[in-house]
């Protein structure tokens, strides 16, 4: 280890005991950041949620699966990347893959091309037309900045389009009027260190504006022998929003660009013991969006709202990717009309993908050109004063398959002001990427794998039923449980002359599960929560199908998963944190089940100023939570320390 390692380890490790000194020894301040008891379960459980409906609604009122992660969950969490606060979700699989990589998944299909699972970052979804998944690596943002995320699993195709299956994970940030003012962050631990800085302010009579920037360093990990893996990982971001309010207009406009590089571990790591390198990955990318809210006379509102979204990425030796997007939508939310309350929008999305293909792998073309369009109409009908029956449908256009349906038939019924009972049948569809159908293996001739020529959607028709409800001032509940069907995944078939595979969708299944969670106000200043996820998954190929791997190539999930989280102000200005999750084991690729322990303490020093110290894996020197492509690495006890500061 070289000798500037070993200085930036020793002041790592300097810091860290003089954060314990501090937060074992300090003093009580002015604090002035909100407490458990500022914020009540009632409170809780009554915040707004967009997501289900694309109207504002109580999460109470809200007839779907639906957890949400606060801004404040998030703060005490001491998370420091978007899948690390996902992890607070009990309706979410979050399993880190290296140190930049996650897969994520909600009700099954956790794979190395996950594909069912929606996300989007203030309205810009930032799903990939490459393989209909998502680039967790380069999807950041400030996290001070967020004010929820809410996570949907079930579909949503209805509302939110094709791949929006098993699941929606909408981050929505706090307006630039909810963000004056100068944030300074800086934190360093044993295996990363990182720093960010935000200023907002205002413009004119009614206009707020943050700009912000953000860089860290993350070190590599280590495989289940002790050897490093080259997979460090280095990102800076820039960043801005404004906003402008009179009453009846609302404009916002927030842009991002990025630059990182990490490493890439080789598979023949693992079974030589030899450490080799791909090549570092370098990711880099741009985007904007501009939003416009506008509210009529009459009660009703209308929603316009464009970005484009640049994407670069270099991925030696095999492929490198120049991808730009360019999406419209709209929407209007009529007055209610009797007991109707309708919507309806549409939208238009563009991508222009410019490949440069390898002798490994080709996408074919190289340069293609795709455009989706919709319309969608949802109409809420008032049944009853405590019954609501919401009817919907959407019809979406790919160059692929064409025109797709995605109808879904909600009903709620609240039996009394704190309880929902709701059940719902949609059908949910996965369009084809080009991973699907431009796919060749190697990138010359003779080919191994050559594409999906004939490649449909996947289709699931999935049946909900669930309850949210508080029982007490100090308890609240949800429950869901669901199954689905699904048809057309997609395999890989041998051609009738039996020299190449290709892509078909020759295979089906079922899921079924049940999903719940709850709080509990132990004590003003004590709040416990809990979640479980039971999942059973049984997928086979088709008759005649010749797909050689068969379905564990779909997906690696865990059968079960709970977590169990304590958030408690020990005095006015400080406060303990701790989450413990258990993940029951991946069947194949075989990952052993594990347990893992994490912690924040934090101290309110001044009115100003924040000292956190962060553990992960508390009491697991290490373990492995995923293996994709013979790449088997483990996580193990980090610590980590931030300062800060806000004026």
């Amino acid at each position: 280890m070289s000798d500037h390692s070993l200085s930036i380890r020793h002041i790592r490790l300097g810091l860290m005991s003089v954060a314990i000194l501090i937060l074992s020894l300090g003093q009580a301040a002015a604090a002035v950041a909100p407490n458990l008891a500022d914020l009540s379960l009632e409170e809780l459980v009554n915040i707004e949620v967009t997501s289900v409906s694309k109207r504002a609604e109580r999460l109470t009122d809200a007839a779907a699966s639906i957890f949400v992660i606060t801004h404040d969950d998030i703060h005490r969490s001491g998370a420091r990347s978007l899948p690390e606060a996902l992890r607070l979700a009990p309706n979410l699989q979050v399993a880190r893959v290296s140190a930049s990589a996650y897969a994520i998944s909600a009700r099954g299909f956790n794979s190395s091309a996950r594909n069912k699972l929606l996300v989007l970052i203030d309205g810009r979804s930032v799903y990939s037309p490459l393989f209909s998944g998502v680039f967790w690596d380069v999807q950041d943002v400030m996290l001070e900045d967020i004010e929820r995320i809410e996570v949907i699993s079930g579909p949503g195709g209805t509302l939110w389009g094709t791949n929006a299956v098993n699941g929606v994970i909408n981050i929505i940030t706090r307006s630039a009027a909810n963000t004056q003012g100068e944030v300074l962050e800086a934190g360093a631990g044993n295996r990363e260190y990182e720093g960010a800085v935000r200023h907002g302010g205002t413009f004119g009579t009614n206009g707020h504006y943050r700009v912000y920037s953000k860089y860290f360093d993350i070190d590599h990990t280590e495989t289940t022998t002790g050897i490093p893996r080259d997979d460090a990982w280095h990102k800076g971001q820039i960043g801005f929003r404004t906003d402008w309010d009179d009453g009846r207009d609302q404009f916002s406009v927030q842009g991002n660009a990025y630059r990182g590089s990490e490493g890439q571990p080789a598979p023949g790591t693992i079974s030589t013991g030899v450490p080799f390198t791909l090549g570092t990955i370098k990711v880099s990318g741009a985007n904007l969006t501009a939003r416009w809210d506008h509210r009529l006379e009459d009660g009703a509102q209308l929603m316009l709202q464009a970005y484009y979204d640049r994407t670069e990425r270099d991925v030696p030796p095999t492929f490198s990717e120049l991808l730009d997007i360019v999406d419209l939508q709209f929407q209007h939310s009529l007055q209610p009309i009797g007991v109707h309350s309708l919507a309806w929008g549409a939208g238009y999305r563009y991508s222009k993908d410019r490949v440069t293909n390898s002798q490994y792998v080709a996408f074919l073309p190289a340069r293609e050109n795709q455009a989706w369009a919709n319309v969608f109409v949802q109409d809420e009908i008032s049944l009853h004063d405590d019954l609501r029956l919401t009817l919907g449908a959407r019809f979406e256009r790919n160059d692929y398959t064409g025109m797709e349906f995605l109808p879904s038939v909600r009903l709620a019924w609240k039996p009394a002001p704190a309880h929902l009972l709701w059940a719902a049948a949609s059908r949910a569809v996965r369009a084809p990427s080009r991973l699907d159908h431009d796919t060749f293996v190697p990138g010359v001739p003779p080919y191994l794998l050559a594409g999906g020529p004939d490649v449909r959607s996947e289709i699931a028709n999935v049946y909900e039923i669930g309850y949210r409800g508080q029982f007490a001032p100090q308890v609240s509940y949800s429950v869901t449980a669901f199954r689905a069907i699904y048809d057309h995944l997609r395999s890989q078939e041998i051609d009738s002359s039996g020299t190449f595979l290709f892509y078909g969708n020759e295979m089906e299944g079922t899921t079924h599960g049940v999903e719940m969670w709850g709080t509990y106000q132990a004590m003003r200043t004590w709040r416990l929560s809990a979640g479980l996820t039971l999942l059973d998954m049984d997928l086979q190929r088709k008759p005649g199908s010749t797909d050689p791997f068969g379905p564990s190539v779909l997906g690696n999930d865990p059968a079960y998963q709970w977590n169990l989280r304590s958030s408690w102000d020990l005095t006015p200005t400080h406060a303990l944190d701790i989450l413990v999750r258990r993940i029951g084991e991946l069947p194949n690729p075989h990952t052993p089940a594990y347990t893992a322990v994490d912690a924040r303490l934090g101290w309110q020093a001044t009115r100003n100023t924040e000292l956190a110290l962060s553990l992960q894996n508390l009491f697991d020197e290490a373990h492995t939570e995923y293996t994709q492509s013979g790449i088997q690495g483990e996580f193990g006890r980090s610590v980590f320390l931030q300062l800060t500061w806000r004026q």
